[in-house]
């Protein structure tokens, strides 16, 4: 057997090991996991590739799951020391710490993002990316949730969103910030579409 199939077998093993915590979790706590399965590659690199690796600063991304758009991140040249993060479930934490060493995982509630890293940050982040599942909060909890990301960003620097739904998860009305959304990505199970908000 060659190396490139023993790879091959390898990453798809990882992925079924991957999507049967996913579907455990989702299972114990649907509202929280808000997914059955992680985010496709279609999906985790559409929002990697919203964050420039250039720009200075921690990237910080919101409900990691098992590390899915952590991948793309680091496939996008974002160097894993720079990544924050926060994760709610202790069992991803866990994964996460192991994958991934040098960045810092927290866990914590990510709706509650100034309070649970505000002090981690020793300059403004160059992007937020989140994989929460918005639409299970009510409006008033997910324009909190922006508005404080925006506290924690460098100027212009994008909150990176993804979702399942036709809408925005964030209204367009929403007047503190400017918002694009990307076509529908097909590929993903299910097909998904990612919002750019940037502070207006």
């Amino acid at each position: 057997m060659s190396f490139q199939t023993t790879l091959s077998i390898a990453r798809k093993t990882l992925r079924i090991d991957d999507e049967m915590r996913f579907i455990r979790s989702w299972m114990e706590k649907p509202l929280a996991t808000g997914a059955v399965m992680p985010s496709g590659k279609p999906l985790a690199r559409a929002m990697a590739k919203c964050v420039d690796p250039d720009i200075a600063g921690p990237v910080i991304e919101l409900g990691p799951g098992t590390g899915a758009v952590t991948a793309a991140l680091v496939e996008q040249g974002i160097e894993p020391s720079r990544l924050v993060l926060v994760e709610f479930n202790p069992t991803f934490c866990r994964l996460l710490r192991t994958r991934y060493p040098e960045a810092t995982v927290v866990q914590g509630d990510a709706y509650g993002i100034k309070r649970v890293i505000a002090s981690l940050l020793r300059q403004p982040a160059a992007a937020v990316v989140s994989g929460l599942p918005l639409f299970t909060k009510p409006l008033k909890i997910r324009l909190r949730l922006l508005t404080d990301a925006f506290t924690l960003l460098s100027p212009g620097a994008p909150f990176v969103q993804f979702t399942y739904a036709v809408v925005p998860p964030i209204p367009r009305a929403y007047s503190g910030a400017r918002a694009q959304g990307s076509e529908r990505i097909w590929l993903n199970v299910p097909p998904a579409r990612v919002w750019v908000y940037r502070k207006a």
